[in-house]
């Protein structure tokens, strides 16, 4: 892991050296200088007015979506700022118009709140909700998704990342199969984007979302959706306000020809300059160099889990990533994320709820969720592994 700005990363975050923090999958901690652009924001809000420090910040505002294209390779009238990935994701998927008979491809690794949007739809208008099975590796089966690809078909959504476990679905392989049958592509890159070095173009999807709060350790509360620009006029969002569209007269209006039309008037000023300040950050230490640190942390970690006799580490997949799940049958994940938190170690655990579907087809009632991310250190591993160890003997 040499090369690596190490030193820079921990000093521009703060509590480091206070706390060890694995819960980067949940809410990554902010860098100083993302935190000191947010607080200021707000103080600039409290002494001049909210328009007022609107307008004066303005740069900074419109640096979001600067940032936002050079992060995903694209331009940036194909961003809109929304308040977390899953509303960036309701406005994408319930402007698709379905109707009896189409089909929505999917995989059983997905978020249980696009399962719970896709199975209303389904109740709505006689939508059928295929899953698409895993591979013998645990990543989604591209041969089984091709084999179900029919003139049916009018969406494939995939969770990049899944919430409870490190695997990394084949998304690029996934555009490829939905760009040779021309069907619009949806991907939840949530986890993925910040952790990974996503390329829109390369990867083929047409809608992407992704949250502030995680890897790209940015503020609560916001979010981004890309829509590709060939595909914006074919959405209409299923609700607008004066700023997705243009009131014309008493009975027309015109929406917005950019992704625009997916924002809301009303948002969260503060956190929108602090993601774009997030991203530049970021970018700053490049997403490849930032991938590769965070595999490897990930990599030392399931080692050391590996060591520990009664642990099942629960990753699956032929690429995994920076989410390192475990389980065992000596303790309940929630009283080993408590017992970790009084020796200043921050996990979660992902119960049922968020895979509902791939848990229950692996028998799997909830894991511990074990996120790193780049300023953490091989150090703060090997007192995990200790910690553990001391947990489970106790």
């Amino acid at each position: 892991m040499s090369g690596f700005d190490i030193a820079r990363a921990r000093a521009d975050t703060r509590a480091c050296e206070d706390i060890v923090h694995f819960n980067n999958a949940g809410a990554a901690l902010m860098p100083a200088p993302v935190a000191d652009c947010l607080h200021e924001y707000l103080h600039l809000e409290e002494r001049l007015g909210g328009y007022e420090t609107a307008d004066h910040q303005a740069g900074q505002l419109d640096n979001f979506y600067q940032a936002c294209a050079r992060l995903l390779n694209c331009s940036s009238g194909e961003i809109a700022f929304v308040e977390n990935a899953t509303r960036a994701w309701d406005m994408a998927f319930y402007a698709f118009r379905f109707e009896a008979g189409d089909r929505i491809l999917t995989t059983i690794e997905e978020y249980g709140s696009n399962v719970i949007a896709y199975l209303q739809q389904a109740k709505r208008y006689g939508v059928e909700v295929l899953f698409v099975p895993n591979d013998d590796s645990g990543q989604l089966d591209l041969g089984a998704m091709q084999n179900l690809i029919d003139e049916r078909v009018k969406l494939i959504s995939i969770t990049h990342i899944p919430t409870g476990g490190g695997v990394v679905n084949p998304a690029a392989a996934v555009g490829q199969i939905a760009r040779a049958a021309n069907i619009p592509y949806l991907l939840d890159s949530c986890q993925g984007i910040g952790q990974l070095a996503i390329d829109v173009d390369a990867i083929g999807c047409d809608i992407a979302c992704g949250t502030g709060r995680k890897y790209l350790r940015g503020p609560r509360g916001t979010g981004l959706l890309y829509v590709r620009e060939s595909m914006i006029e074919q959405l209409e969002p299923p609700f607008l306000d004066l700023h997705a569209a243009t009131l014309l007269s008493a009975d027309r209006y015109r929406i917005r020809g950019d992704a625009g039309r997916f924002e809301n008037w009303e948002q969260f000023y503060a956190g929108k300059a602090a993601l774009g300040k997030a991203i530049d950050y970021a970018m700053s230490f490049g997403l490849d160099a930032i991938q590769t640190r965070i595999y490897a942390l990930a990599d030392l970690l399931r080692t050391g889990l590996g060591g520990i006799d009664g642990v099942e580490v629960t990753d699956t997949g032929i690429e995994q990533c920076g989410i390192v799940t475990f389980m065992t049958a000596q303790m309940r994940p929630a009283e080993i994320e408590s017992a970790l938190k009084q020796r200043r170690i921050n996990v979660s655990i992902s119960e049922a709820s968020g895979n509902l579907v791939a848990y229950r087809q692996r028998n799997i009632p909830g894991v511990v969720r074990a996120s790193l991310h780049y300023y953490n250190n091989e150090s703060e591993i090997d007192y995990f592994i200790e910690s553990l160890k001391s947990i489970l003997a106790s």
